[in-house]
C-alpha cells in the first residue's frame, strides 16, 4: 500500500481566476515519471473554484472522466449540446471516445469543490458518451467496463468499518473526515495506492468520513 498526502499534491490551476487545482498524478507541467498512473487511474484532480470562475471549453480524448461534486454544484456543458448542473452525491461520467469538447463552471454564488479522475480506457476510440447519475446510494458500485474498473462510494459513521474491495489495483481517496486503512491514518485529500488488495478494511475515526474507491483489473 502506498500512501499519497494532501499535502504531497501538485499545484495548479489559476489562482488569479479563481481557479485552484491539485493534481494527484503527474499532470501538464508537472511531470513525474514515476507518477504516470495507478492501474487505470491516470488523473486526480482536487478542484475548487470561486463563484462566476471555471473553465472555457476545452476537448478531451479517449479519456473516461468521473466527477465527484464535495461542496457547490458545478454547471456542465458539452459539445453534443446537453448542460446539466452536478450536486453533491450526483456521479458524473464523460467517455470522451474519439473526442469530445466541454465547459466546467461555478455558476452558484457560494464556492465549488469537486474531485475529477480520469482513467484509462480499455480499447481507444468510439462514440463519446455521458451519464449523470443523481444521489448515489452507499455501497452501489458503478460500473465502468470502459476502463475495467468499479467505483464504490462509502460513507461511514464515526467507527464504523467497511471491507474495502479486494482487486489488483484498488485507488481509495478520503473526501472528508479521517480512516484508518490496514493500520494506517489518512485524512481528508489523502489517498492509498492498493496492489493486489486482498481483506483489507477502513475504520471511520471520530466523526463521520466518505471514501470514493476504485476497483480495477489487471491489464
Amino acid at each position: 500500500m502506498d500512501v499519497r498526502r494532501a499535502r504531497e499534491r501538485y499545484r495548479g490551476g489559476d489562482p488569479a481566476a479563481g481557479i485552484e487545482t491539485w493534481h494527484a498524478f503527474s499532470f501538464g507541467p508537472h511531470y513525474d515519471p514515476d507518477n504516470l498512473r495507478f492501474g487505470a487511474v491516470i488523473a486526480c484532480n482536487e478542484e475548487r473554484l470561486a463563484p462566476g470562475a471555471g473553465f472555457d471549453e476545452h476537448p478531451h480524448s479517449h479519456t473516461e472522466i468521473v466527477t465527484w461534486v464535495v461542496e457547490g454544484e458545478l454547471t456542465h456543458r458539452d459539445s453534443t449540446g446537453r448542460e446539466t448542473v452536478i450536486r453533491p452525491g450526483d456521479v458524473q461520467r464523460l467517455s470522451a471516445a474519439s473526442g469530445v469538447r466541454h465547459v466546467e463552471r461555478n455558476a452558484g454564488s457560494v464556492p465549488l469543490t469537486f474531485l475529477q479522475m480520469w482513467l484509462a480506457p480499455v480499447e481507444p476510440g468510439g462514440d463519446p458518451s455521458y451519464e449523470v447519475v443523481p444521489g448515489i446510494a452507499d455501497s452501489t458500485p458503478y460500473a465502468l467496463p470502459e476502463a475495467g474498473a468499479m467505483l464504490h462510494v462509502r460513507r461511514l459513521t464515526a467507527g464504523e468499518r467497511t471491507a474495502v474491495p479486494d482487486g489488483a489495483y484498488v485507488y481509495v481517496h478520503v473526501v472528508r473526515g479521517e480512516v484508518e486503512l490496514d493500520g494506517g491514518l489518512l485524512g481528508a485529500g489523502d489517498a492509498a495506492r492498493i496492489t493486489d488488495a486482498q481483506g483489507v478494511d477502513a475504520v471511520a475515526g471520530a466523526s463521520d468520513a466518505e471514501l470514493l474507491v476504485w476497483e480495477m483489473a489487471a491489464r
